[in-house]
């Protein structure tokens, strides 16, 4: 263990249990024995997603569905997580076993990313949803600032068909070249076709719109010196 003081994280968490066994639980690695926090690591997953879904969808009203994925997966990846792990000190807190102490392991980014989704499901489990919101939002405060809110990326077929337009070009053509797999599982190749200037190129993706916008991007990485150099 390389903290053993659970009222010092309980301020820097913002939360009093009501059951410390959740809190003892989701800081301790598996390394150390059980009962371990994978199971917790795998319920506050979930809700962390759900929290930066939510976020997101409310502070960008105009944003389609694949700018608000690619701004969650920011939120949400390891790094990020380890990050808000590190400012609330979860790592001088955790139990660890006498091998992944030798190691450091409570500065991994692994380590601390799990540590941080089992406290979530902690909170979750002692308090409830609201609570749990209201404790946790602010900790992604600073990263969902550090978005280009009211700024979101434009997706490829957005930006070929305005590079287009902005030449008086003819706008490009979409076609499905094949669709392969289980039901389940499709794997759809589509092609975008420009006539002037004359490029086209493929794409896939799980989706006929997933592939178009695959092969979009292929053609405006194919165009890239144009668009440096109008």
């Amino acid at each position: 263990m390389v903290g053993t003081d659970r009222t010092v994280i309980r301020d820097r968490i913002g939360h009093v249990f009501a059951d410390p066994s959740l809190l003892e639980q989701a800081l301790t690695h598996r390394s150390a024995g059980t009962p371990h926090n994978e199971r917790l690591e795998f319920l506050g997953d979930g809700v962390v997603n759900l929290f930066a879904a939510e976020a997101l969808y409310l502070r960008w009203p105009t944003a389609d569905e694949g700018v608000l994925t690619r701004a969650r997966a920011e939120l949400v990846r390891e790094a990020s997580l380890a990050t808000i792990a590190r400012q609330l000190e979860l790592g001088e807190r955790l139990t660890l076993g006498p091998g992944e102490l030798k190691s450091g392991g409570f500065r991994r980014d692994s380590i601390l990313a799990d540590a941080l989704e089992a406290v979530v499901a902690a909170i979750y489990l002692d308090a409830g949803y609201e609570a749990c919101r209201r404790v946790v939002l602010p900790w992604f405060e600073q990263s969902l600032a550090a978005l280009p809110v009211g700024r979101p990326e434009k997706d490829a077929k957005t930006r070929l068909q305005e590079w287009l337009q902005a030449r008086q070009r003819p706008l490009p053509a979409y076609e499905l070249v094949s669709e392969s797999g289980e039901e389940h599982a499709k794997v759809f190749l589509c092609r975008c076709n420009l006539s002037e200037p004359p490029v086209s190129a493929e794409g896939e993706g799980t989706s006929r719109r997933l592939a178009e916008q695959a092969a979009a991007a292929a053609v405006l990485e194919r165009l890239e010196p144009s668009l440096r150099h109008p």
